[in-house]
Parts: C-alpha cells; structure tokens; sequence
C-alpha cells in the first residue's frame, strides 16, 4: 500500500510552449517529507487516474515540492486534465516521493543530460550535486526556444555556470560523441527525455566503452508493443484463471476479471504496476526492471509485458 499526503497548490507557471510548473505545499504550512535528486511522485488527478511527475527543485528546500508537467499532444487524460483544472489553491493527493533514478554521490564527475521535459529530475540532481561541492556539467538539450523551460530558474541557479543550452533550431545540437569521449570508472552519466534522445545518447555511451553501471536513464513514456501469441495468467489469489489475447495486455484483461490492479503510465515505465510471478517465464517488455531483475523472471509490469511461457501464475 503507497503512502499518500494531501497538499496544495501554491503556484502556478507557464514555463514554456505546452509547459507548467507546480509548487505543492503543506496545506497546514508545515515541512514536507525529504527526497532525494532523481524522485518522482505519484500526483492522483481523478477516480482511477494518476500519472508520475519527477520533482525539480533542491532537496534541501522542503518547503514545497516542485513539479514540472509537459501536456502531451496524445494525452490520455492525465496532462491535459492538469493543465486544465490544477490552479493556485486547489488541494491534490500526492504520494510520498519515491526513487528508481539516484544519484551516485561519490563519482568523480557527473555528465547530467536532459531532453526536453527530461529535464526535471536532472534539476534536482544539479541542486543536490552543488550542495555537495561536486564537478558536474549539465547539458539542456530543446528542440526550440519557444520550448526551453525554467530560463529565470537556470539564469539565477548558484550553478549556472555549469549549465549548456543545446537549441537544435538554432544549430546547437549537442554533440554526443565529444561529450562522451574518454569514459572513466569514476565518471557517471544521466540521461532523461523522450525516447529517441535516450537511445542515441545511450548508443553512443555503449559504443565508447561507457560500463552499464556509469549510465543512468529514466524514460517518461514508451511505446506499447501487444503483438504475440496468446497466453494464460492464473491469479493466485482470486484463483482465477483468465486468457491473455494477442493485442490486449494482462493488465487489461485482470481488471476486466474484476481484479484491482494498480496503474499509472500504463506504458511499462513507472512501475506500478510491478507483480510478483510465482510460475512462467515472463516476456519482460518494460523500461523500468534492471536486466538482473528481468532475468531472474519473479516479477513483471503487467501493463505491457506477456509471456515467454504458455502459462503464467502471478501473486495478485
């Protein structure tokens, strides 16, 4: 079960073409819970919907979190109902904050890469690695002017400095092999934005001899992949036993079984929807599990992820 507090709405602000930002504070003016650089929390926008938002502002400042929120062209419900009703004053359900994108504090250097609204979590990692007296260099990468967001945010950052704005209608295109070359043991990478970026990104990194250990990625969307063979998942619990078509995910089919099934991004990213396997061999098709974790084969995100084995028992 998550753990989920009330806030409110301070303050509201167009940072960019299609982009706000949010200050959540303490309804009753108090601390809110600490995180840590690379945290997310889970914001609840209606009955049965929520979506993640990785919080930009310093972890040493408590006193409101802040989120960044891109309106996707294709949303779901999720951005566009935020842009539409979340206004200065209005009380929201958030979870407590929680980590899958840290921060390994003690590198030599740390490269910080964000891609569009990739850039929120890269924010609270530049705060926090300034507040240790850490090298770092952060590199903003845009499509566009109209789409850079937080500019009073980084003009005025103790860091800025240390921050290069990549602005590819201006033909400054970062150049990723330079960036990249002469990967170190002691030297760590960061990369969050939209899917394409990240692979090239991550290619490259692979290509020059970076150690799967030194690149850390957060995705914030991917694309759904349903093809395969039809399967069938026993419910462990409810002792049902149900039939996974091609074309449908197990997600889909439980919950029209009747069986609660915990969903956010619905795109194998956030993990909410991880479930204990207890038998089969899952078709891990997610962006969130390790491939340690996806090799052991006892849990799955069952919202994009099927089978390898004709049969699947999960604890659920």
């Amino acid at each position: 079960m998550r753990d989920f507090l009330d806030v409110r709405i301070a303050r509201r602000q167009e940072e960019a073409e299609g982009i706000i930002s949010l200050e959540l504070v303490d309804p009753a003016g108090g601390w809110l819970p600490p995180f840590e650089a690379g945290a997310h929390v889970e914001v609840q926008i209606a009955p049965g919907l929520s979506r993640h938002y990785s919080l930009c502002g310093s972890p040493q400042d408590r006193r409101c979190y802040r989120l960044g929120i891109l309106r996707e062209p294709a949303s779901r419900g999720g951005s566009a109902q935020i842009h539409q009703g979340f206004v200065p004053g209005t009380l929201i359900r958030i979870s407590l904050p929680r980590n899958q994108f840290r921060l390994e504090e003690q590198a030599a250097h740390s490269v910080l890469l964000g891609g569009g609204i990739g850039i929120t979590p890269i924010l609270a990692m530049a705060w926090r690695l300034h507040a240790l007296g850490a090298s770092f260099e952060l590199h903003y990468c845009v499509r566009s002017r109209a789409r850079v967001a937080f500019v009073e945010q980084l003009a005025q950052a103790p860091f800025a400095e240390r921050i290069t704005l990549h602005v590819d209608e201006d033909g400054r295109r970062l150049d990723i092999p330079t960036l990249l070359k002469g990967p170190d043991a002691q030297r760590h990478l960061y990369v969050c934005g939209p899917g394409g970026f990240m692979e090239a990104v991550m290619g490259e990194g692979k290509r020059q001899g970076w150690g799967a250990q030194n690149i850390h990625t957060e995705y914030f969307a991917a694309e759904v992949d349903s093809t395969g063979s039809g399967f069938t998942v026993y419910t462990a619990r409810s002792g049902q036993t149900l039939q996974v078509p091609e074309g449908q995910s197990i997600a889909q089919v439980l919950l029209e079984a009747g069986i609660e099934v915990p969903l956010s991004c619905e795109q194998g990213v956030c993990g909410t929807c991880l479930t204990p396997v207890l038998e089969g061999i899952p078709d891990h098709r997610d962006l969130f599990l390790t491939d340690r974790e996806k090799a052991a084969n006892d849990q799955m995100l069952v919202c994009c992820s099927r089978a390898n084995s004709a049969f699947l028992r999960l604890d659920i």
